[in-house]
């Protein structure tokens, strides 16, 4: 079954009840969200009522809550030591918020270096890691990454060097991003190649989720730009055979892609992606909030 969502907007008023009905509305059976703003600290509680309104909604909607994910703010940095401290507490209050949740996975950018250099990075990465998962229950998943400026997993071999230093590798994994991918020099024409490769490298049961994304970048251009489905240097049939490839079929699919003219895109993304046909003319009708 194809497993497809985007990510949707979660705040206090509505909780995770609020994001499940929006993913619902973009005609998703899955879906990403932050536990409050990607930049900043700012966290509201819990609310127990909306949490179990949501949990049954899913159950009646025949939503799979282990596929659901909840992405880590930007603002956690692991890989340098300047706010390391910080980084690491907030990242073990992220991972409490994912449980009382009743979430699976956190999707976490491994980090920025910031002139340290790669392998001082890595290792403060798995120590950071290995801290964090010490008292969870949350598989955390390390992103690809397109390798702008200093940042950590812009190859497999760096998202290997770190699993290979965390001690609970049966709470660690990896989200590929197909922009991020094509930005870092892989070429999504050889998904089939792509795959064995990190197969042989990382290990594709470690693999748990993709962002599905266009770039607005060329192959190696190492920027992270994403564009909407279709209109980027990756194309929609390539993106195509990578939602339907049967080796990852049973892995959830997110889009993040822009909004258009202040509208989200979603909805008629998906349903493009589902009929698996493109639709040239999307962007003018996602501008009339069709």
């Amino acid at each position: 079954m194809l497993l497809i969502g985007s990510h949707v907007s979660y705040n206090a008023k509505t909780g995770l009840l609020g994001s499940l009905e929006e993913a619902l509305n973009y005609g998703a059976n899955t879906f990403m969200f932050y536990t409050g703003a990607p930049q900043n600290t700012a966290r509201s509680p819990i609310n127990d009522q909306l949490l179990e309104k949501a949990l049954e909604k899913m159950t009646e909607e025949k939503i799979q809550k282990n596929k659901i994910i909840v992405h880590a703010p930007y603002i956690i940095n692991l890989a340098n030591t300047e706010k390391y401290e910080f980084a690491v507490n907030f990242l073990k209050e992220e991972l409490k918020r994912c449980e009382k949740l009743q979430m699976s996975y956190l999707v976490l950018h491994p980090g920025s270096h910031v002139g340290l250099g790669v392998d001082k990075a890595i290792n403060n990465i798995a120590s950071g890691l290995n801290e964090v998962l010490k008292d969870t229950t949350v598989t955390i998943l390390l992103e690809t990454m397109a390798g702008k400026g200093t940042e950590i997993g812009r190859n497999f071999q760096e998202i290997k060097q770190i699993i290979e230093q965390v001690e609970k590798k049966e709470l660690i994994g990896v989200c590929m991003d197909t922009c991020h991918l094509n930005d870092a020099g892989y070429d999504l024409t050889e998904f089939d190649q792509i795959l064995t490769e990190f197969d042989q490298i990382v290990g594709l049961n470690y693999l748990k989720c993709i962002h599905i994304n266009d770039s607005k970048n060329p192959m190696s251009s190492h920027k992270d730009r994403h564009e909407n489905i279709g209109f980027g240097s990756i194309g929609f049939e390539k993106l195509i055979k990578i939602i339907f490839h049967d080796k990852i079929k049973d892995i959830p699919k997110i889009l993040e892609t822009p909004y258009v003219e202040g509208y989200p895109p979603y909805k008629k993304e998906i349903e493009m992606i589902k009929n698996k046909t493109f639709n040239q003319k999307i962007l003018e009708q996602i501008k009339e909030n069709l």
